[in-house]
């Protein structure tokens, strides 16, 4: 459906100028004719919707374009590195983090300490949060950026465009609405108050995959239909298929982790028995290495610190710790096995803390998907789904949802514009 007032001339050029700004955004540093052939509008149609973007300070220019034919070679376009900034936060079981990334996916201002969260209230946990995300915005600002919407990145299930966290079983949280704890945080950051987004980790983990960010502008991604899995304390999967996530009816599609794959197995703390929680959650696997009263090395709060202690004593060859690790493994593809018959999606890819774990993970997990789907997983014998390792690692949550945040400026640029009168960018 057309949205109200897409239609209208207002509409059409607001469309447009969110065009322009996603093709320099994916692809820059653009010349003026490159855009306009990317998103098939004349020359003179793109030119005064560069000329807004320049003057609201959401594009600058960075220099001559490669010259091409006669005449004076025009200057490229990049999507500015001041303005409007995405805030992203992740909420963990043994830690909190939070990070600013600009236009151009670039990590301006990032801060982590660990946390023991579980079965922590709410509040003292947001009002930790809260301070991060002060030192955060605090320290962006004194390089000319402003924080566009702040996006929240949690273990459990979230109401569909809402701010409740219904069900974070591994942090003890119930019906658990985040905007009143961060509402000082969120007003305080910009003005008017930035807009707040609460997501489940794992679909953040995935969209961070599709969207532009980083050295390779997300050129190096996933197919557009995969299915995502990401571990800390519990394993979350997102399924997206044709570039958007599948959400479910409300909300809570991809609770991969409570898929039982030993039926008569373990009991579950949601209530069941067997789940794939139980065989290849962190917890599970600390204990099944006897890694369980490790401690995590100084200095490396954040999102998979647990898991490197497991990766650094599978590299040292550990016995438990790889037969452990295979056993997730193992558990993983027979989960995962389900999945991949019901939804045929091009690749599987393992994210957040699991990346870390693949190259002990992946033979068993392998050879289960070979074993149990109808079509094995081995891209090279039958067309399979290719399995692959997230290139942002532990880190896909919180860039996921930074990039979120971002995301209404991409979509709609006059919402961010600066005054009418600002001078436009220009960089180096």
């Amino acid at each position: 459906m057309t949205a109200p007032g897409n239609d209208t001339q207002a509409g059409i050029r607001r469309r447009n100028l969110a065009r322009v700004l996603q093709a320099v955004a994916a692809h820059g540093p653009l010349s003026r004719p490159a855009v306009a052939a990317r998103i098939g509008l004349t020359r003179a149609g793109v030119a005064p919707l560069v000329d807004e973007l320049l003057r609201a300070g959401l594009l600058a220019e960075s220099g001559p374009a490669a010259p091409r034919g006669r005449g004076r070679p025009g200057s490229e376009l990049v999507v500015s590195d001041r303005g409007p900034a995405g805030l992203g936060a992740e909420i963990g079981v043994d830690h909190l983090a939070v990070c600013a990334i600009d236009l151009r996916g670039r990590i301006r201002a990032r801060a982590a300490v660990g946390a023991a969260n579980r079965n922590s209230a709410p509040g003292p946990v947001l009002e930790r949060l809260g301070e991060l995300l002060t030192e955060v915005t605090g320290r962006i600002a004194s390089e000319g950026l402003r924080p566009a919407g702040l996006a929240v990145a949690v273990p459990g299930l979230v109401a569909r465009g809402g701010t409740t966290v219904v069900h974070a079983p591994n942090l003890g949280w119930r019906a658990a609405d985040l905007a009143p704890g961060l509402a000082p945080v969120t007003a305080s950051a910009s003005s008017p108050a930035v807009p707040l987004t609460v997501e489940n980790e794992a679909n953040l983990g995935a969209l961070a995959e599709l969207w532009p960010a980083g050295a390779d502008g997300g050129r190096h991604g996933p197919p557009p239909d995969f299915v995502h899995v990401s571990a800390e304390a519990g394993i979350g999967a997102a399924v997206v298929v044709d570039g958007q996530l599948l959400r479910g009816a409300r909300g809570f599609a991809g609770e991969l982790g409570h898929v039982p794959v030993y039926p008569d197995g373990r009991r579950c703390d949601c209530g069941g028995r067997g789940c794939l929680e139980q065989y290849a959650g962190e917890e599970a696997v600390l204990r099944a290495s006897g890694a369980a009263a490790g401690r995590v090395v100084a200095g490396e709060a954040g999102p998979g610190a647990r898991i490197a202690l497991l990766a650094r004593r599978a590299a040292d060859g550990d016995p438990a710790t790889v037969r452990a690790l295979e056993e997730a493994g193992t558990a993983l593809g027979i989960a995962l096995a389900g999945a991949v018959n019901l939804l045929d999606p091009r690749a599987v890819v393992l994210g957040g803390a699991l990346a870390g774990l693949a190259p002990w993970v992946l033979p068993s997990l392998e050879r289960e998907l070979t074993l149990r789907t109808a079509v094995a997983a081995d891209p090279a014998r039958a067309g399979g789904p290719a399995v692959t390792v997230s290139r942002l690692g532990a880190d896909g949550p919180l860039l996921g949802a930074a990039q979120a945040a971002l995301r209404a400026v991409l979509d709609d640029p006059l919402r961010s514009c600066a005054p009418a009168d600002s001078p436009p960018v220009r960089t180096r």
